[in-house]
């Protein structure tokens, strides 16, 4: 019995220019993302008077939480 393959190589970067990112950006994204919005939820349990011992008020949340 032969077995016979179907899959043929595809050149790099083929999908990543067709596409215009590839999995492991993807990834990425969704990584820096949850991390971003982890953030936001411990930063906004904080009281106000934790914010003020770490040098931040409320409305600091967002600029910070959107910094690359």
């Amino acid at each position: 019995m032969a077995f016979f393959t179907q899959a043929r190589p595809v050149a790099d970067g083929v999908f990543r220019r067709s596409i215009g990112f590839s999995v492991s950006d993807l990834v990425a994204r969704l990584i820096a993302w949850n991390d971003r919005r982890v953030t936001r939820i411990e930063l906004s349990k904080l009281s106000d008077r934790e914010l003020n011992d770490i040098g931040l008020c409320r409305a600091d949340i967002d600029a910070i939480v959107s910094q690359r």
